[in-house]
């Protein structure tokens, strides 16, 4: 049985996650001393992970491809980055000196975890499973997301326990948004609905293959908006320290 398309979905479980994982940011935010712009970034991240479990876009996710793929979106890409903001440089220098910690935030491990979450999930088998356990399999698909996109933007917007520079993270986000792509595009071009959860679904009069090329265009582009924004960013910052670097060695040669 799908859920009303209006409807709030307000899962006691998943709300229940969010309501710990903000305790813990509080208590340690106090610790901390984190600054309001910081807790006012995690409150926003809060709040994404809110709407994409409780509001109707839950329940509209039963009924196209295209709601279900922008709250994974949410999940995955929009809310951990304003978390990962949400946390200040003293905490993420704590968290670091955890070995798990450490290994994970690699950036070449976030960035597998993440691409292999995000592809993964994905697979119309898992895809389709997920949307027939709502109690279970798909409040696992949510977490995973989650926790993956924490991974991903951590070394992007961290210097603990890995610090990069500018370059090397733009670098890392124009990786990011080249292997992510190709999800996004390959929904948009196919002829056929790929998931079979949604044959008999639909809303608002869009047929299923209509609803999937509208839900890939919308990835691709979300993706491309975002990561090229944070990636032009770190890569004028770039730019700006290498002429400060060209400067230096000016000066001292004259």
């Amino acid at each position: 049985m799908r859920p009303d398309p209006y409807s709030w979905s307000p899962h006691p479980e998943a709300l229940l996650g969010v309501v710990i994982l903000a305790g813990l940011y509080a208590d340690r935010a106090r610790r901390f001393a984190a600054p309001p712009w910081r807790i006012a970034a995690f409150v926003a991240g809060i709040g994404l992970v809110t709407a994409a479990i409780a509001t109707p876009l839950h329940a509209l996710s039963f009924h196209l491809l295209s709601m279900h793929l922008l709250q994974n979106v949410v999940l995955a890409e929009w809310a951990p980055a304003l978390l990962v903001l949400g946390v200040p440089p003293a905490l993420a220098a704590a968290f670091g000196t955890h070995r798990t910690v450490r290994a994970f935030t690699h950036p070449a491990v976030a960035l597998t975890v993440w691409l292999s979450t995000y592809f993964a999930w994905h697979l119309p088998p898992a895809y389709d499973a997920a949307l027939r356990n709502p109690h279970t399999l798909l409040h696992v698909e949510h977490a995973c997301y989650l926790a993956a996109g924490l991974l991903l933007w951590w070394p992007v917007l961290h210097d603990e326990p890995h610090r990069l520079s500018a370059g090397a993270r733009a670098g890392y986000l124009f990786a990011a948004f080249l292997l992510a792509s190709p999800l996004g595009l390959l929904l948009a071009l196919l002829p056929e609905p790929v998931y079979d959860y949604y044959d008999d679904a639909g809303l608002w009069g869009l047929s299923p293959t209509a609803d999937q090329q509208i839900a890939g265009v919308t990835m691709a582009a979300e993706q491309a908006v975002v990561f090229f924004a944070i990636f032009a960013f770190f890569f004028f910052r770039f730019l700006a320290e290498e002429e400060l670097a060209d400067q230096f060695r000016g000066d001292r040669r004259a």
